[in-house]
């Protein structure tokens, strides 16, 4: 395992976090939304979860290197 993905698996818990809140917070405060909050909520969870592991593996080679460049 490289070291990239040690990073990337430990920002991934962040960045569902974010992911999921957003969308959750979008959900509920829609007034129109929110009589099927029961049927996209879960929707939600499972695109936090998806999409968290890209924007993880996107923001891990920038903590590794110096200055915020790509160090490749």
């Amino acid at each position: 395992m490289t070291t990239e993905t040690r990073i990337a698996l430990i920002i991934y818990g962040l960045a569902n976090a974010v992911v999921f809140g957003t969308g959750a917070i979008t959900i509920l405060s829609i007034p129109s939304l929110q009589e099927q909050w029961p049927y996209l909520l879960p929707i939600v969870v499972v695109l936090s979860l998806v999409l968290a592991w890209p924007i993880a593996k996107a923001i891990a080679p920038k903590l590794r290197s110096r200055y915020g460049k790509n160090g490749r």
